[in-house]
């Protein structure tokens, strides 16, 4: 993937990525509504690897690359540190569960599951790798 940036890992640079995002994406002739999805989609995932996989330590980086190939747009957020955070197999939540008990997060992954095609994790070495593609219309 060609286009990419590094950050650290604070929550001060989900802008930065959205950004990122956002800037590539205004090439890429979508709706305002498509172009915000995606957004989001990433915003959500580098969040989770932000606070949950390196949880703030801004010492620890995570690069973000996005490329289009074959109609079919591509991001890739990896995680640099060795932290052994791999999400287990996607389960859709129960959302009248969690208003039941007044549960707040936890729908992230639901959003980034229903906004993309298909989303894949996978480990290179001790990293984790979080691929999210679209197929362009």
């Amino acid at each position: 993937m060609q286009h990419a940036i590094r950050i650290s890992c604070n929550r001060r640079n989900l802008k930065v990525v959205r950004d990122f995002v956002a800037d590539y994406l205004a090439g890429q002739q979508l709706s305002e509504v498509v172009v915000n999805q995606l957004i989001l989609a990433v915003d959500e995932v580098v969040a989770n690897f932000i606070i949950h996989s390196n949880a703030e330590d801004e010492k620890q980086f995570l690069d973000v690359r996005v490329d289009v190939h074959n109609r079919e747009l591509g991001f890739e957020i990896e995680d640099g540190t060795v932290s052994g955070f791999s999400p287990g197999p996607y389960q859709e939540p129960d959302l009248r569960e969690f208003v039941r008990v007044g549960k707040k997060g936890g729908v992230g992954m639901m959003l980034v599951n229903r906004i993309m095609d298909r989303v894949e994790y996978s480990t290179s070495g001790e990293h984790t790798i979080c691929r999210l593609y679209k197929t362009l219309a």
